[in-house]
């Protein structure tokens, strides 16, 4: 069966949401470039979960609503009440690089929310010593090699569908990159860490071993300065978006964390 398409609003916003599978809900929140379609990790997952994939303001498929959104308070007003317009409230909230800078301020800000966190090598920590890669200033054909391990998977995930308009799907594409900028340009430093202690759920934290973006050492910074119980896992043979290279080892990390 194929996902479902249905438009939410909220914060003023208006947003897609794609829905698959039965069970526990999944609200998901995409990493870099979006969610121009849909994918394998998130097809493994809806075998045996509900995944709610939300597209965030200025995303594939989320509007250009991040133009009104001024501050990272306003992103994640706006993430926090899309998650519950798609009637996620109290359910699993998983959020993977951009995408998991606002899925953890959601569960710092409004604890109450989010029943369980799943955070896949999430944007919002720096460390002077040991920084995070930048990649809105690459060139565009150099990001394929910085988000990925395997060669063309990122490519592939932003390659226009055939029924998208040839000169719209570039813009939008850019469009994506510009609302992640928007709250975490220059250096992606939210200033997390101030707020870590206030995420009282379970959480997962999944990283790729190769992870050429973010560092897969700041997921122990997570693991120290969350208050809930916090589970991590390193996914070897995976880059920042682990979720493309090992789709079907990220989902099965996510569904034991899940069962457990």
């Amino acid at each position: 069966m194929d996902h479902t398409e249905e438009t939410i609003s909220a914060f003023g916003l208006d947003a897609r949401v794609w829905r698959k599978g039965e069970g526990r809900k999944i609200g998901y929140f995409a990493g870099f470039a979006g969610l121009p379609k849909w994918g394998p990790m998130l097809d493994a997952l809806a075998a045996t979960n509900e995944v709610v994939a939300i597209s965030l303001p200025g995303f594939p498929g989320g509007g250009r609503g991040h133009l009104q959104l001024d501050s990272l308070f306003e992103w994640s007003l706006a993430a926090h009440d899309l998650f519950c317009a798609a009637g996620c409230r109290g359910e699993t909230l998983m959020g993977a690089s951009v995408g998991g800078a606002l899925a953890a301020e959601v569960a710092a800000v409004w604890p109450d929310s989010v029943g369980k966190l799943v955070l896949l090598a999430p944007f919002g920590l720096y460390d002077d010593d040991n920084p995070p890669t930048d990649p809105w200033a690459q060139r565009g054909d150099k990001v394929d090699a910085l988000m990925c391990e395997t060669e063309g998977l990122y490519n592939e995930l932003i390659k226009r569908p055939g029924n998208a308009d040839s000169v719209e799907w570039p813009i939008e594409m850019t469009r994506a990159r510009e609302a992640s900028a928007r709250y975490l340009w220059p250096n992606s430093a939210t200033h997390l860490e101030k707020r870590l202690s206030r995420i009282k759920c379970d959480t997962l934290v999944l990283w790729g071993k190769q992870d050429k973006v973010q560092p897969p050492e700041y997921s122990e910074t997570l693991r120290e300065g969350i208050s809930g119980m916090v589970t991590t896992q390193i996914i070897g043979k995976a880059g920042h978006m682990a979720e493309l290279d090992q789709p079907d080892a990220v989902a099965a990390a996510v569904s034991q964390f899940l069962e457990g």
